[in-house]
């Protein structure tokens, strides 16, 4: 990273993570984001305070240029609120977006004043890079949520049949005995 945009970002590092939250923030409805602002116990609020370390975990990769790897807990822990949470997977995602607009605003005087357009490219180049793995630990995690779903569906599915009494178990022997006589036979199943 070009070192004059480094020592830019680290001395407006306070307020870009502060608008980032609050634009972070736009994404909620007004009554889930007047309380994830105002309340900053990490217990009370468990999602902004997870909100506010992922951003300051993911700027400060993005600052240092630190590799991209799925052991980055502050990312994963953001993106699994994000995934849990009732948003589309572009509205999940715009987090990472949202920190390209507010560099640009918080930086606009002094990117022009040392004219470091390429150096802006180039981190905004990073951002995007950032997108598109966390999408993919996006993904995973909704994928994750949707076996849980499944699994427990089928779980209450077969418990429900099963008080009825409309499920039969077959022991393993005689199961075993079925399958045999049917593989002979050429049943389909």
């Amino acid at each position: 990273m070009n070192l004059k945009l480094k020592d830019l970002i680290e001395g407006k590092k306070s307020v870009i993570l502060e608008r980032w939250f609050d634009a972070i923030l736009e994404t909620y409805p007004t009554d889930s984001s007047g309380f994830l602002k105002k309340q900053s116990d990490r217990f009370a609020n468990p999602v902004g305070h997870t909100i506010s370390q992922g951003t300051k975990g993911i700027l400060e990769v993005l600052i240092e240029g630190k590799e991209l790897t799925e052991d980055l807990p502050f990312l994963n822990d953001f993106i699994k609120v994000r995934a849990i949470q009732d948003f589309t997977p572009s509205k999940a995602m715009i987090f990472i977006f949202l920190l390209k607009k507010v560099v640009r605003k918080s930086l606009e005087k002094e990117i022009r004043q040392n004219q470091i357009y390429g150096a802006l490219l180039e981190f905004e180049s990073k951002i995007d890079d950032l997108a598109l793995f966390a999408f993919d630990i996006y993904v995973k995690c909704r994928e994750q949520i949707y076996e849980l779903k499944t699994d427990e569906l089928k779980r209450m599915t077969y418990t429900l049949l099963k008080k009825a009494n409309l499920m039969y178990e077959i022991p393993d022997e005689e199961f075993k005995v079925k399958d045999q006589e049917c593989n002979s036979q050429g049943c389909n199943s």
